[in-house]
């Protein structure tokens, strides 16, 4: 009761003296990682590292350069910062006097090099890596001297960020990686206590932990310092007593969280709400510093930048003379030949999208987010005059196309309703919705050439998707499918008579998009046209040539005028018995479109060449024939005498009755340019994502906040963004607010930071003798050809053991860094002198070529050591399966891994390190399969083939950690589910939301959205910020794996023997029968 009672009068102290933290007018916020010295606080802002004293004021830019510069530590004496610079293609680490100079660089390997601190003595940098680690680029700690030479690593196996302690024999640290460092109140699976580790022998002692976020530990004397949330989830400066072993809070935020921070004797910076505080801990006082951070800043500077590559999408006008394009939020127009480019919006600092152009040619129609929210925006096609704007509800809107005689605009909105506005009146029409929030958008709404239809593909209750015509005229829709084919792609005949479409009567389990099982099952739609009236013959009747009798030629010239006019009478009555096959083979087709009248082009996937190969169809001949290939975009003129295409990145306008090759027709769009204003912009990107999230969300309560109130926290933040970096960072924290996994932003217009990179030997070096001896070189694999080992190379005389003498005539000792002599050399001829004596004496030439990354041949090692390791522990009775994904390479592995060990009397699953993808059912329902019985065989050993015929029949196991996730999750949850076995290791990620079909940023950049969250068979959300606990509990301790073990693995063989049944459930054949009645006399 005393302790309780002291406890809550500290935390009232303590808030009483947080001084308050309202923004000095002048004072800079978006100030990142702070370390601190006696002297000093260094800090990251814009991609830069600057220091400033205690005190604030105005910093002074420490680096300068394009690339970014983050993780800044200060060396124990003050002198020298160390950082993570992004300074030649790869991020390495680097030390600069902490009066300002040229920084000297201490790392060339590939991996990225993030700073953590110094050696006590300050003769190593501390830096945390995952260049070695497999089966995933977790970290593990590192350190450098400052003199140079190869790193070294520790040997604690994981590490994410930790700090040595003040006599460098011990240190504290958070072992494990957390993906999403915004995500707030994160309770799943990366959670985890921080550890002490005693270097001398790798015991850990554990800082008292409640089950939430423990982070940034700092050690100062007798006490160490960390950021936890464990009170209201907000994360906030703690302090934990080494010797008393007792955990303090040492500050009392409660409107954002504190991110990082850096202490020396006495005193605390530490970053919040975009800004830096000093905290005394001795008093407990914090004080917001007004720190004014002046520059340059040149990624902040407008500029005109060259746009052709960032074409998202394109259209043509109406007799196909000029294209339009939509390029980094612009609408630009290109001709086919003669003149210039246009650019019709004009407004940079807004996005512009998805171009449409009237059929008389005379306006063109997009979207704009101009005033704050999406309008549909009409402008003359000179460009000449100011677009009329028509204001929208809001949301994000797709694909906007004209009616035939330019009264009408079709669209649809994020949440796939079908939308048309009369274009005099502004009168806006719903006129159907899809049901599901599938990742294909496929309504593909088309006009009628009478513009009295609009046909769409509607997705059904069954997952399969049926052709609807809606009526503008009636005001209600038909459906002119029956379902039981999913069918896409409507297109007008021109004539009006006929509508073509695709459909796919062995969709089947593609109808399971999410699933596994889905996988291998290629859709293959076959081509199809319905005849609308009823009183239309079949245009692929038997024809017969015949001598006309006194035939009436003015009434077949006036019958045929009237079919030009293309009116569309549908007759719904008997439409089933009027769809007709085309006479073009089954096969992987998609997108379709009408030309002039008879004409049809459609793409197919398939074969080894990018993109499509289109082909064109000819009703009067009932045949296609191959159009263009390699294509990636296409688009025919509203008269149907041209087509837009892009092809092997050329794009081409060309006519539609040729022959066209790639390359035919090129227009050139090299030379789209825009004037860009980086700060607009990054005010458009950060209200842009804002939208996204509310138009996107699975769910409509944004997680209980007030979005709107969330904007308002953090775009005063805006003013300070002068890198793009800051502007990902600072969407990340408003995203973050929504504890939710999956909430990714990165990318855009970065700096371009070119390298050489360094390439690597495929094996582990260690010094020795003055050299640098191969301790281990590992190995390809034979069914894997794309996984080259550049030291196995059949007839390459290097050994293990051997020594590296030189490097392209270079000399190699052991006080070098050895990557740096492979710096530019990746798929490069590299000419080594090796030897097996650390000696020029005696040594060998050889030619080898580095690769660029070594991380799929550390993988296989470390598969193929478990696998034996798995082997050996259980007498051969046990196969291990390793799961990297749920997507492709999952399956993949599984179905190789799993089927040529169905010998095994059991197996083990790992799914440790599953990065996700799908919903693996398929590996559960070949899991789950039951032993129904046996055919026998005649020969050989005559044991018998089982039905089902490929299965494992007994225990299976399955390992799991926090780095498993999404469909890491939900493997374990189902496997549990099912009852399979038990499961063994730690808590899963916790992060089962799905992410699909959010549009991209206009610079390029990528941001997710959660379109889809997980519930049970209760009807309660599951395994969100959770994760899927193991049914064994086992916590890989550093001792034990240092010293060779694998916990978790060797307890999952042990639970996998204790469950192996006593007999063989294979059973032998039994004595033959005897039926025949002659046989039983």
């Amino acid at each position: 009761m005393l302790r309780s009672a002291l406890r809550s009068c500290l935390f009232l102290l303590l808030g009483a003296a947080l001084v308050p933290v309202a923004a000095a007018q002048d004072a800079t916020q978006l100030l990142r990682q702070p370390t601190v010295s006696q002297h000093h606080i260094v800090f990251a802002h814009a991609g830069e590292l600057w220091r400033v004293g205690h005190d604030g004021g105005d910093a002074e830019r420490l680096t300068s350069f394009p690339g970014v510069a983050s993780h800044p530590r200060l060396s124990p004496d003050g002198e020298r910062v160390a950082f993570s610079g992004e300074y030649n293609g790869q991020t390495d680490v680097y030390v600069v006097p902490v009066d300002g100079g040229t920084p000297e660089r201490l790392t060339w390997h590939p991996g990225t090099d993030e700073v953590q601190g110094w050696a006590p003595n300050g003769s190593r940098v501390l830096f945390a890596s995952g260049r070695d680690s497999a089966p995933a680029a977790y970290s593990r700690f590192w350190t450098v001297s400052t003199e140079g030479g190869k790193p070294s690593p520790l040997a604690i196996p994981r590490a994410d960020v930790g700090r040595y302690g003040p006599e460098g024999e011990r240190m504290v640290y958070q072992p494990i990686e957390r993906w999403q460092n915004h995500w707030r109140g994160y309770r799943g699976g990366q959670t985890h206590p921080l550890w002490i580790v005693d270097l001398d022998d790798y015991s850990t002692t554990e800082i008292p932990f409640e089950g939430g976020i423990d982070t940034r530990p700092l050690w100062v004397g007798d006490t160490i310092y960390f950021v936890s949330d464990r009170t209201d989830r907000v994360r906030n400066v703690h302090a934990y007593d080494v010797e008393g072993g007792t955990v303090r809070a040492l500050t009392n935020h409660t409107e954002f969280d504190v991110k990082t921070m850096g202490a020396t004797e006495g005193t605390i910076v530490y970053e919040q709400g975009g800004r830096l505080h000093r905290l005394d801990p001795a008093s407990g006082t914090s004080t917001p510093l007004d720190i004014t951070v002046q520059g340059d800043f040149p990624w902040t500077q407008t500029q005109w930048k060259e746009v052709g590559g960032d074409i998202m999408n394109a259209n043509l006008s109406p007799t196909g003379v000029r294209a339009v394009f939509g390029a980094r939020g612009e609408i630009f127009t290109v001709p086919a030949e003669e003149g210039d480019w246009r650019n019709l919006s004009g407004t940079p600092a807004q996005a512009d999208r998805f171009p449409a152009w009237s059929p008389d040619g005379g306006q063109v129609a997009w979207f704009s987010d101009r005033n704050g929210e999406y309008q549909l925006m009409i402008g003359p096609q000179d460009g000449q005059e100011a677009p009329r704007a028509i204001d929208l509800p809001p949301s994000f809107y797709y694909r906007p196309q004209w009616s035939p005689d330019g009264s009408h605009l079709l669209f649809t909105d994020a949440d796939r309703n079908l939308w048309v506005l009369e274009v005099e009146t502004e009168e806006l029409t719903k006129v159907d919705y899809d049901l599901y929030a599938h990742p294909q958008r496929s309504l593909n709404p088309e006009w009628s050439p009478d513009g009295d239809w609009i046909a769409y593909a509607k997705r059904m209750d069954n997952q399969f998707r049926t052709i609807h015509a809606y009526s503008l005229e009636d005001e209600k829709s038909i459906a002119l499918t029956n379902g039981m084919a999913d069918a896409v792609h409507p297109a007008w005949d021109q004539s009006g008579d006929y509508l073509y479409f695709m459909a796919s009567t062995d969709y089947g389990l593609n109808t399971g998009w999410l699933d596994m099982s889905s996988y291998e099952r290629e859709t293959e739609r076959g081509l199809y046209l319905a005849v609308l009236d009823a009183d239309e013959p079949s245009p692929l009747l038997p024809e017969s040539d015949e001598e006309p009798v006194g035939e009436d030629e003015s009434g077949e010239d006036a019958e045929e005028e009237g079919d030009e006019n293309g009116d569309v009478q549908i007759d719904p009555e008997g439409l089933d018995q009027r769809i007709l096959s085309l006479d073009v083979p089954v096969s992987t087709y998609s997108g379709l479109y009408a030309a002039t009248e008879g004409t049809l082009f459609f793409g197919e996937t398939g074969g080894d060449a990018p993109g499509l190969q289109v082909h064109r169809y000819q009703l009067d001949a009932d045949e296609a024939q191959p159009y263009l290939s390699g294509v990636t975009q296409f688009a025919v003129s509203h008269d149907g005498q041209k087509a837009l295409y892009q092809a092997r990145g050329q794009w081409g306008i060309v006519g539609t009755a040729g022959n066209p090759s790639a390359g035919d027709g090129a227009i050139d769009v090299s030379g789209l340019e825009m004037k860009i204003d980086p700060t607009a912009e990054w005010a458009q990107l950060f209200h842009e994502a804002w939208r996204l999230y509310r138009d996107y969300l699975y769910v409509d309560n944004d997680h209980g906040l007030d979005w709107a109130e969330v904007r308002g926290l953090y775009e005063p933040w805006l003013e300070d963004v002068h890198h793009r970096s800051d502007l990902n960072y600072l969407i990340a924290n408003m995203i973050g607010e929504l504890s939710l996994g999956h909430t990714y932003v990165g990318g855009g217009d970065m700096p371009e930071i070119d390298g050489p990179g360094t390439g690597l030997l495929g094996a582990d070096l260690e010094a020795d003798q003055g050299r640098y001896r191969v301790a281990r070189i590992y190995d390809g694999e034979s069914w894997n050809p794309d996984l080259r080992a550049p030291l196995r190379a059949p007839g390459l005389d290097v050994e293990e053991g051997d020594y590296l003498i030189a490097v392209n005539g270079t000399a190699l000792t052991a006080d070098m860094n050895p990557y740096r002599l492979f710096e530019g050399q990746v798929d490069r001829q590299v000419t080594l002198l090796v030897n097996d004596a650390p000696t020029r004496e005696g040594a060998r030439e050889v030619t080898v070529v580095p690769v660029g990354s070594e991380a799929g041949l550390r993988t296989q090692a470390w598969v193929e050591a478990n696998r034996r390791r798995v082997e050996k522990a259980s007498d051969g009775r046990l196969g291990y399966v390793w799961v990297p994904n749920t997507s492709q390479a999952g399956y993949e592995n599984f179905n190789r891994y799993y089927f040529s060990q169905q010998d095994r009397d059991g197996i083990i699953i790992d799914e440790r390190f599953n990065g996700g993808g799908s919903a693996a059912d398929y590996m559960i329902d070949v899991m789950a399969r039951d032993l129904h019985g046996f055919f026998n065989n005649p020969i050989g050993d005559r044991d018998p083939f089982t039905t089902p015929g490929a299965g494992i029949w007994g225990p299976k196991v399955m390992v799991t950690n926090e780095a498993a996730g999404s469909g890491g999750d939900l493997l374990p949850y189902m496997f549990k589910r099912e009852d399979l076995g038990p499961t063994v290791g730690r808590t899963t990620w916790g992060g089962l939301v799905g992410i699909w079909d959010t549009p991209p940023l206009i610079d390029g950049g990528y941001l997710t959205v959660p379109r889809g969250g997980f519930y049970d068979r209760n009807g309660e959300w599951a395994v969100e910020n959770e994760g899927v606990a193991p049914d064994i509990q086992v916590t890989q301790q550093p001792r034990a794996v240092i010293n060779g073990a694998d916990p978790q693995l060797d307890r999952a063989v042990e639970a996998a023997l204790e469950r192996m049944p006593d007999e063989d459930p294979v059973l032998p054949e039994p004595a033959p029968p005897t039926p025949a009645p002659r046989g039983q006399q």
